[in-house]
């Protein structure tokens, strides 16, 4: 045990003249730099959160005010226009104080105040200039000299060097949608679904819901929206994610895969050594909030509240909901192997263990070759199963003794080790290999990772990497911003020797990691076997499909003058009628994270207006400039719906809540009821590369991520992510279950390559190149055009 091993540092003997006292110096050392670095920590913690408090001002600009209002005293120029003398005689013990120190004191007290006034001004200001979004609606590459002045304005008022959280007091609020303009946005996302029978029914529940019960729960609404930061996250995070009581391994937590075609060493210790490392360092940016902020144009701030929760953070559960607790600077990390749990510290002296210690570490774990506790195998399988008993087992086997002390240290720890004995990734040589890999970071053995963890890290013994989410505490776009920054540290700042070791000297007197230690009844084992058995049913029914689409990429649909992104979902449209023969209700995730608390919207892909290109594909009698004009009018109106979300405009946010607040009330609404019974038999993602500058793809075209994906959200559904790497690449996840007759991923993946390919044959003249329309005149674009910006800011 590390405490053991601290123990021997300090001995004493009890003897007839005294007691002998020894002291271990290198453990005094060691006491005191792990002192000097706390201090350290809490001084640079201390210091940045005044910067941030005080952004987009900044310290120094208290003394410029100061010195201005002192310098007032001695000229004829009354600046505080009297308020300096009224500060002055109202000041307690003025009786004691001569006439000069309370002026001077006025001065101070009226400079900080004045300060104090302008930085709430500034923060004002910059939240009315961050609540315009007409920028967003302008078309690429055609920015409006009211958006040139606006985005001016905005970089002014930003400061300069700001940290992670500066922005978040200037942040503007999630406006609530008028009732009027929801449902009628809800009936025009339906109307391609439902026939004039249906569609009649809903439409006469929308009106009288808007006769009777909307305005009495919109009112809730608005005051809360006054009370909370967000009207919308924690009424999301409460009842989609902790008050579900089924399993949330494959139906709510994510994953996130490695790069695609590198391994940087082969050697599994001395990859997770760097890995972790990495992780260390970005924790502590993150502790001390020096991350630069994400700005969307590299201007317009995004809110950072959901990183807070990052590391030292696990979902506990419990009998009617669960909860999400969240603790500050762990030191340790929890490693399982081959059905054993280790507690490994990550630091030594007062610093991180350097990548070669880790790898040492790491080592040590693999090469023991103890066994297994009696029941302790299968023990993360609770983590599973269904969440009552999980709980239940929870209270009655693990509140007591050495199984609440060891369930203690996992959950505290800063995150979870996987080291797993299979090697996993992406082998063009082997068929369906990228299948293998994502169902293991999905579900792996279905008791060898801990997931109510916010994240396990797994590491496979070919040097793979790839992680698991816990969904609850953030969303992907969160996880990823971590995995970017340790992917190019990793690859490009740490780096291996030749042999593929971690580089550095290494540490052989750090203290091994200690086995964590259960007790586990009999009826405890039976639970752990009971939520196995379950959690095990649900993976072997996960049917995934890994596809690497590399015909074309953003390289050409930008050329074509077409969002990427919209070009996707159409060809999901087209791929998803062409499978099921029917049009079903489509989720595509959306951020709002530039409102403060910001999570996701969800664009409803299936409009109208798809539906029509879509039968024009499978209409031989139409023509392709029909199809090509259909196409660009579902493409603008996915675009257009895309930005409205990302804008506060959404719709199924706002319906969600004003359901919570009928619930609430006892109000019983025919109308929410359906609207949030619907299934949503299509649900897809798309993983944003946020960090370019970390990597140059153009100089290392290798080092491109594989993205990551998610389970089936319905039972007889697809679960689809894709994430656009480079020109050229787009990765598509597709997930459904065997269980149902009517999907199957790698035929879906099938016919979303032959949807993709037809609709770029649409801007394709017989030759092979690219057409697009500008009024009378075709450019070819398939080899000559210039690419089209992307960014309004470059």
């Amino acid at each position: 045990m590390a405490e053991a091993h601290q123990a021997v540092g300090f001995e004493f003997t009890v003897r007839p003249d005294g007691v002998d006292i020894k002291l271990s110096q290198e453990v005094i050392k060691n006491i005191y730099l792990c002192g000097l670095t706390a201090w350290k920590k809490r001084a640079i913690k201390f210091k940045n959160g005044i910067l941030a408090g005080v952004y987009p001002a900044s310290p120094s600009s208290w003394l410029i005010v100061v010195i201005i209002i002192m310098s007032s005293l001695y000229t004829h120029i009354n600046l505080s226009l009297g308020m300096i003398d009224t500060i002055k005689d109202t000041l307690p013990f003025k009786d004691y104080i001569t006439a000069q120190t309370r002026a001077v004191l006025g001065a101070i007290l009226f400079a900080t105040g004045l300060w104090l006034f302008q930085i709430f001004l500034l923060r004002y200001t910059l939240k009315l200039l961050l609540s315009y979004h007409g920028w967003i609606f302008e078309s690429h590459g055609r920015m409006s000299t009211s958006t040139k002045v606006w985005l001016s304005l905005v970089k002014m008022f930003s400061g300069r060097r700001p940290l992670l959280y500066s922005f978040q007091a200037s942040l503007p609020r999630l406006p609530v949608p008028s009732v009027e303009d929801t449902v009628q946005k809800y009936l025009e996302s339906v109307r391609p679904l439902l026939d004039s029978d249906k569609y009649n029914q809903m439409e006469t529940l929308a009106k009288e819901f808007m006769d009777t019960q909307a305005s009495h729960l919109q009112r809730y609404l608005i005051l809360k929206s006054w009370l909370s930061t967000n009207y919308v996250s924690d009424w999301w995070e409460e009842y989609i994610y902790l008050r579900g009581r089924s399993p949330i391994m494959v139906n709510s937590n994510f994953y996130v895969m490695d790069l695609l075609y590198i391994i940087p060493t082969h050697r599994q210790a001395a990859r997770a050594g760097n890995v972790v490392h990495a992780m260390l360092q970005y924790r502590r940016k993150l502790e001390r909030g020096e991350h630069a902020p994400l700005r969307a144009l590299g201007t317009v701030p995004m809110c950072s509240t959901q990183m807070e929760r990052m590391f030292n953070t696990t979902r506990l559960p419990g009998i009617e909901t669960d909860i999400v607790q969240h603790l500050n600077d762990r030191k340790h990390l929890v490693v399982y192997h081959k059905g054993r749990f280790f507690q490994l510290w990550l630091y030594t002296g007062g610093r991180h263990l350097l990548p070669s210690e880790l790898e040492m570490q790491f080592q040590r774990i693999l090469n023991d070759t103890s066994k297994p506790q009696p029941g302790e195998l299968k023990l993360a399988a609770l983590t599973a199963g269904n969440r009552i008993p999980w709980a239940q087992a929870r209270h009655q086997y693990f509140s007591s003794g050495v199984n609440k002390q060891s369930l203690d240290v996992v959950e505290s720890s800063s995150f979870f080790l996987a080291l797993d004995d299979e090697p996993q990734g992406y082998d063009p040589s082997k068929n369906r290999s990228l299948d293998s890999y994502a169902k293991s970071l999905l579900h792996g053995k279905c008791y060898d990772r801990w997931f109510d963890k916010s994240f396990t890290l797994i590491s496979y013994p070919n040097g793979k990497m790839g992680i698991n989410t816990e969904h609850s505490w953030a969303d992907a776009p969160i996880i990823s911003h971590m995995w970017e920054y340790v992917l190019a540290t990793d690859c490009f700042h740490l780096g291996y020797t030749e042999e593929g070791h971690c580089k550095g000297d290494v540490n052989k007197g750090l203290p091994f990691p200690a086995r964590l230690k259960w007790d586990l009844s009999t009826e405890c084992q039976a639970v752990i076997e009971s939520s196995y058995l379950l959690a095990k049913q649900i993976a072997d029914d996960v049917d995934f499909n890994g596809y690497l689409f590399n015909d074309f990429g953003k390289g050409l649909i930008k050329k074509c003058r077409t969002s990427p992104d919209a070009f996707i979902q159409m060809a999901l449209q087209l791929a998803q009628f062409r499978d099921q023969k029917v049009f079903c209700l489509t989720y595509e995730s959306s951020m709002t994270r530039m409102f403060r608390d910001g999570r996701t919207e969800t664009v409803r892909s299936c409009t109208s207006e798809a539906v029509a290109f879509v039968r024009a594909m499978e209409d031989a009698s139409a023509t392709k400039s029909e199809r090509l004009g259909l196409f660009k009018k579902a493409a603008e109106k996915h675009q257009n719906m895309y930005r409205l979300a990302m804008t506060g405009a959404g719709i199924d946010r706002h319906l969600f809540c004003l359901y919570i607040v009928s619930k609430y009330y006892g109000i019983n609404s025919p109308f929410l009821k359906q609207v949030l019974s619907e299934p949503w038999k299509l649900s897809t993602s798309q993983t944003p590369q946020q960090q370019l500058n970390l990597l140059d793809i153009n100089k290392f075209p290798k080092y491109v991520s594989s993205g990551g994906g998610f389970g089936p959200v319905a039972d007889d559904g697809y679960g689809v992510s894709y994430i656009i790497v480079g020109e050229n690449l787009i990765t598509f996840h597709i997930s459904c279950k065997f269980s149902c007759p009517k999907t199957d991923s790698f035929r879906f993946g099938q016919q979303i390559q032959k949807a993709m390919l037809d609709i770029k044959a649409l801007f394709s003249t017989e030759n092979g190149t690219a057409v697009v329309q500008n009024g009378k005149k075709h450019i070819t674009c398939w080899r000559t055009l210039v690419d089209e910006v992307l960014h309004f800011v470059t």
